[in-house]
């Protein structure tokens, strides 16, 4: 006589709501491919991969729309600059809708001096933006300086809950730098009909999918009064925090094809990613 063993289910393949997904797991594989390609310490492999992704993320944009709405029409950094130069706040999972939904303008990005920003500033170079490494909490007065004057005619585009996170809470640094360089920030948030995420340590990356329409909402250019106290750093922090909120919510609703009277005007209408 044979023993019978029974032996529990696989269940990644078992039937019901736990059954395998394979865009999970491509999605797992893409993340840890990608923590692999940050490790990379060879500058000449770092730059052939980063054009190798930005033309497999030019095809995809390419087959998406964009609708940008603003509150002042001269803060789209997708045309060129008439007036001032600003200092546009994004959400790091953001990145990717904001260097492909269409081509920034006179724009540079402030990247993490950590080795995972080596491959996003040679990114960035591959598009025409300037990438400035440094720091808006470290260097003081004298890395504002820095960061002003080589971006002195470009816009500036900071991710202020990256490099490490938390996810999407908002750090004081954008603020300090808008007091010190009399900059105005402008809050901007993307969202689409239809989209990926593809999970990392801390946070996300947000990809849309093929001929879906992406939506950025911007708000009011925000003007930073000088030599803040530790207080008003904060307050102003926690404003800029709750404004960027408010424009998630309805940047969400309009990808769900709301009507919203209360957000900003269209500007420049639809039009194709570039």
């Amino acid at each position: 006589m044979f023993a019978v063993q029974r032996v529990a289910p696989n269940r990644h393949w078992r039937s019901g709501p736990r059954r395998y997904n394979p865009a999970r797991f491509g999605r797992r594989r893409f993340a840890r491919w990608g923590e692999a390609v940050l490790k990379i310490r060879s500058r000449r492999l770092i730059r052939l991969l980063a054009r190798l992704i930005a033309g497999c993320c030019r095809l995809l944009f390419a087959t998406c729309r964009l609708e940008v709405r603003a509150v002042d029409p001269a803060t789209n950094a997708y045309l060129p600059p008439v007036g001032p130069r600003f200092l546009f706040c994004l959400w790091h999972d953001h990145i990717l809708m904001t260097l492909f939904s269409a081509r920034p303008q006179n724009m540079a990005g402030l990247v993490s001096r950590h080795q995972d920003g080596s491959f996003v500033a040679d990114a960035m170079e591959v598009l025409g933006i300037l990438p400035v490494r440094g720091s808006t909490n470290r260097g003081g007065a004298q890395a504002v300086r820095q960061l002003l004057e080589t971006a002195r005619e470009h816009h500036i585009a900071i991710t202020p809950d990256g490099p490490r996170g938390p996810r999407r809470k908002l750090k004081d640094g954008i603020v300090y730098l808008a007091s010190r360089s009399g900059r105005r920030i402008v809050p901007a948030v993307y969202s689409c009909a239809r989209g990926w995420r593809i999970r990392g340590k801390w946070t996300d990356m947000l990809f849309p999918r093929p001929f879906t329409k992406i939506h950025l909402v911007m708000g009011a250019p925000r003007a930073i009064p000088p030599d803040l106290s530790r207080g008003d750093l904060e307050r102003h922090t926690a404003d800029l925090q709750a404004e960027m909120e408010r424009l998630e919510g309805i940047a969400d609703l309009l990808a769900r094809g709301a009507e919203l009277p209360d957000a900003p005007p269209r500007h420049a209408g639809a039009r194709r990613a570039a």
